[in-house]
């Protein structure tokens, strides 16, 4: 069996809570905060779910509602739960090259004036601050709702991961302003 991908180990460990339908996955993921830290959209969670289960760790049957269409309801299957066994022990265990578009962009500041980079960064610190403040409003809400702490650990990574970056840029600006004025 090869290895699952980031975003399919996150719809099988939804399904590994209980089996679930499409829709429902969409639900929790947007009630969790799963797109502050992971690329999974709407539309590509049936396409996550039928990779899924033609790699046999999901099976689906259709469930019938009253007064609704019928449902495609997804389970893990026992090569599921054993494949995002593997999958989460090596997350939890090697950290994960991290590859930044900011870092290819600073590879190439020379290309740009001083100014336009100085603009440039101001504007990233921007956005920093706007994705710093939906992390801690998002933390926050799950403190008071006595979120498990793995829950709220979701949201306090990254954000210490964004506060450091603001500061290091903040830094950053500064040595190149600096230089600017001599």
């Amino acid at each position: 069996m090869t290895g699952i991908t980031n975003r399919e180990t996150a719809i099988l460990g939804l399904l590994a809570e209980k089996s679930r339908y499409g829709y429902e996955i969409e639900k929790v993921i947007e009630e969790r905060g799963y797109r502050a830290w992971t690329d999974i959209s709407f539309s590509s969670i049936y396409y996550i779910l039928n990779r899924l289960e033609d790699k046999g760790l999901i099976e689906s049957k259709m469930i019938d509602v009253e007064g609704k269409p019928s449902r495609r309801v997804y389970s893990i299957t026992e090569d599921g739960v054993s494949v995002l066994h593997e999958k989460i022990k090596t997350l939890l265990s090697k950290p994960a090259k991290l590859i930044s578009p900011l870092d290819l962009g600073i590879a190439h500041i020379p290309i740009l004036q001083p100014e336009v980079v100085v603009e440039c960064l101001k504007n990233y610190i921007r956005s920093l601050v706007e994705s710093i403040n939906f992390l801690e409003k998002a933390h926050y809400r799950h403190e008071e709702n006595n979120s498990p702490y793995f829950v709220t650990a979701i949201f306090s990574r990254p954000l210490a991961h964004l506060k450091t970056d603001k500061l290091w840029l903040e830094l950053f600006v500064k040595f190149i302003e600096e230089d600017i004025i001599k």
